[in-house]
């Protein structure tokens, strides 16, 4: 006996629903040649708006459903180059999807059954004491490369055969956008810790607590089509403030205001360009007071209206860490502004003291924070923000299954913290009319978190060539994931020496690597630290508090004239670069397109320049080669492309025909880097 399923199928508007054997299902419209899938166990689809931004203008998609001579129904829904078939069973129990281009190219097709073993492509998993796990599997596609996801500390370009985890700890950002050199690009719209794997047998997303599925494909002609849709689809980037391309000093840390003012005057006193200069963490007296502590700080308004009389910007760290004794924590426990553990004790990291975490998830808590931040900081001259320990950083240990958010647990909702930690700040400066004027470090990010003005630092990385090696991989890939914001603390954060020669040579060559990064930034824990003197802080039961050490000198003079000569040489690179880098700025924010691109990016035809990850593109007419290794003065660099491409090799003018593999020289002061077809930018006989 056949059963004619074709009822189990409807068309609503833009969508194309299925029921079956408990399941909901829906198939629907969202952006140009794009689709959105859910789908839900025993419940309708519940609307969720994690990242993903109702489409300003989608043309009605064409649907069809037509019953099988096999009993069965399929149904089709066409949303401009992409085309949705779905596949119900005679029995109406499964509904198999695949995803393609209209011409018929096949971008992406759920895994069937396996007959026998009864696989399931969309698995519901009960947990104990409720909650679902859910996972979905497609085909493999064994030619595809992929590329994005965020930042993962490895120096790995093409993701294919890789497994991530779908969370956030310091140095690591889960943003869950993969592109694919078939042609398509898919978002797992689901703030949930999980996992990815790109196997050679099967593609797989898993959130590992959830309502429900939910994910976004799309579909275009090369990447930077997707990437636009991408933008499109979850929100452009603003406009980068002119004080955004040049250079930012920081270090571990300015303790005081003299300190920090004398730095800045000796910048104008060398002539060195300088356009913001940063205030790090412990400058308060206790993590969640949200502001200045007024023995080392005392007249916050004075100092900032000094560094603008220079042209200097001011940021200014806020960590959402909130001391069980800060003279905030009653009122926002009693207000429930604060995550919560499920049991025991309601502390969220140990370090330095006990705390917990503000809810950024609970609007009225980030309209709490906001308040205290305008009183203590942008009242009294801050420029922007540096939202440190955005992840966060869970006990130390990253226990994400025992706390709780105002939006729910964290392994359920979790990756979505930082999106909305940096919301609590760019709404706060929209509001006091700094439309045209938002940068806000962070160290972690989500999908849609670029259009919150996140400027995204790939956290405390150690100093070394091999962490040098994989920023190049993690800003590429943290481009195409759709946040196109991205720096690095120059010299790496951790363990750096200046009186070792290999560190001071990782420091000149990550110098040459930030200047054509999208925000070239100096900062970093140098060795040896020192404690800072003065009066101890005291809690509010009077207990002493020692202050947080400070590390050695971090300015371009404190490591002797080689070093100084070389930094003010890319400085003023970065000065000359910035006509360019404002167009590559405009294009993030109008277009969607990353600043620092994989040379498959500019080249996807090239088979050669696919896993390419020791180089990249600058925008699209300056391939950039960091060297990363110690005492290397040459290197290789694949230049992509085919003849009718010219590379342009801007230390010793020497062109190349593209789609070749060449040797070039790197003394130290070198950073080898290629124009194509001739646009220099200005930088002919400055390399």
């Amino acid at each position: 006996m056949t059963i004619n399923t074709t009822h189990t199928f409807r068309a609503l508007g833009n969508a194309l629903e299925w029921t079956g054997d408990g399941e909901y299902l829906r198939i629907e419209a969202w952006g140009a040649n794009s689709v959105r899938v859910r789908a839900r166990l025993m419940e309708p689809i519940a609307p969720a708006d994690w990242a993903l931004l109702e489409p300003e203008t989608t043309t009605a998609p064409t649907i069809t459903i037509e019953g099988n001579a096999d009993g069965g129904t399929t149904a089709t829904l066409t949303n401009g180059d992409i085309v949705v078939t779905a596949e119900a069973n005679a029995e109406g129990s499964a509904c198999r999807l695949g995803f393609a281009k209209t011409d018929g190219t096949v971008l992406l097709r759920e895994s069937s059954d396996g007959g026998a073993l009864r696989l399931r492509a969309r698995k519901y998993e009960s947990l104990p004491g409720g909650g679902t796990r859910a996972t979905v599997t497609f085909d493999a596609n064994d030619t595809e490369h992929l590329y994005g996801m965020g930042e993962y500390q490895q120096p790995v370009m093409d993701l294919k055969g890789t497994t991530l985890e779908l969370a956030h700890r310091n140095s690591q950002v889960s943003v869950p956008f993969m592109l694919s050199s078939a042609g398509y690009g898919f978002l797992w719209h689901n703030p949930a810790v999980g996992r990815a794997t790109f196997a050679r047998n099967t593609t797989q997303w898993q959130a590992s607590v959830c309502d429900q599925i939910d994910y976004w494909i799309t579909t275009g002609a090369n990447p930077a089509q997707i990437e636009r849709q991408y933008a499109d689809a979850t929100g452009h980037a603003p406009v980068m403030p002119e004080w955004g391309l040049g250079f930012w000093q920081c270090k571990l840390r300015y303790w005081n205001q003299e300190q920090l003012l004398e730095v800045a005057r000796e910048f104008k006193r060398r002539e060195i360009p300088i356009d913001l200069i940063v205030i790090d963490f412990f400058h308060w007296p206790l993590m969640g007071d949200f502001r200045f502590d007024e023995e080392f700080w005392p007249d916050p308004k004075a100092m900032a209206d000094e560094l603008h009389e220079m042209g200097i910007k001011l940021m200014v760290s806020v960590w959402p860490q909130i001391d069980l004794e800060s003279e905030n924590y009653d009122e926002m426990r009693r207000r429930n502004y604060l995550a919560k553990t499920r049991q025991g004790k309601d502390v969220g990291m140990w370090w330095p003291r006990d705390n917990q975490f503000f809810d950024a998830t609970n609007p009225e808590a980030r309209a709490f924070v906001w308040a205290l931040s305008k009183k203590n900081y942008t009242d009294l001259g801050v420029d922007a923000f540096w939202l440190d320990e955005a992840e966060p950083e869970w006990g130390g240990d990253y226990d994400y299954d025992h706390y709780l958010y105002h939006l729910g647990p964290v392994n359920k909702v979790g990756n979505v913290y930082p999106q909305l930690y940096n919301k609590t700040f760019y709404d706060g400066q929209l509001s006091i009319g700094r439309q045209d004027d938002i940068v806000n470090l962070t160290r972690a990010a989500w999908a849609g978190s670029q259009r919150y003005g996140s400027l995204v630092w790939s956290g405390d990385v150690h100093s070394t060539f091999t962490d040098l090696k994989a920023q190049i991989t993690c800003a590429i890939h943290m481009g195409v994931a759709g946040i196109p914001w991205f720096t690095t603390d120059m010299g790496g954060f951790a363990l750096g020496d200046p009186e070792s020669e290999e560190f001071r040579e990782l420091y000149a060559r990550w110098c040459q690597f930030s200047c054509f990064s999208p925000v070239m930034r100096n900062h970093g824990d140098r060795l040896p630290g020192t404690r800072v003197p003065g009066k101890p802080t005291t809690d509010r039961k009077g207990n002493p508090i020692d202050h947080i050490h400070t590390g050695a000198d971090n300015e371009p003079w404190s490591y002797g004239e080689a070093i100084e000569e070389l930094m003010v040489k890319y400085i003023r690179i970065r000065e000359t670069l910035r006509p360019y880098t404002r167009e590559l700025f405009d294009a993030a924010h109008t277009d969607g397109q990353p600043l620092v691109r994989g040379l498959f990016h500019e080249f996807p035809d090239d088979e050669a320049a696919a896993d390419v990850a020791d180089e990249y593109l600058f925008g699209p007419d300056l391939l950039v080669a960091p060297v990363t290794a110690f005492g290397a003065r040459s290197r290789e660099v694949y230049l992509p492309g085919d003849e009718s491409t010219t590379w342009t090799n801007l230390h010793d003018g020497k062109q190349y025909a593209g789609g070749r593999n060449v040797s070039v020289e790197a003394p130290l002061d070198v950073l080898p880097l290629f124009a194509r077809n001739g646009a220099d930018h200005g930088l002919a006989g400055m390399i």
